[in-house]
């Protein structure tokens, strides 16, 4: 998937708004104002941040170690850098996105998830 493809997808999942609160150069994207994906615009090669429960976060960075990296910049035990450019295909890459985003809907607040629920 190309940046283009991310952004569309992750913009196509209920209560997502997207945002550069960290600069001009890094997209974010949240749900209900809790973020679940970080994309550098700037980078030299295409990657995104996503939440992932921890222990499958190590099992996808022991079974792609060419793609799947500790979350650059982030709490490592929680989040993942992913390498959009190689071999990844897009299937795994929109169920990594999809995890990200659960997470963080589960997270949400009682009264949030009401909001969300009605959107």
């Amino acid at each position: 998937m190309n940046i283009e493809e991310i952004c569309a997808y992750c913009l196509a999942k209920k209560g997502v708004e997207d945002g550069f609160p960290f600069g001009e150069t890094t997209m974010v994207f949240k749900v209900m104002g809790k973020i679940f994906a970080l994309a550098p615009l700037d980078a030299d090669i295409q990657t995104i941040n996503l939440k992932c429960e921890p222990d499958w976060a190590i099992e996808l960075r022991e079974t792609h170690p060419d793609d799947i990296f500790p979350g650059y910049h982030m709490n490592k035990q929680h989040w993942n850098t992913v390498n959009c450019e190689t071999g990844l295909s897009n299937k795994l890459l929109q169920e990594l996105i999809d995890h990200s985003y659960n997470l963080i809907v589960k997270s949400l607040p009682k009264k949030v998830q009401a909001e969300f629920e009605n959107l």
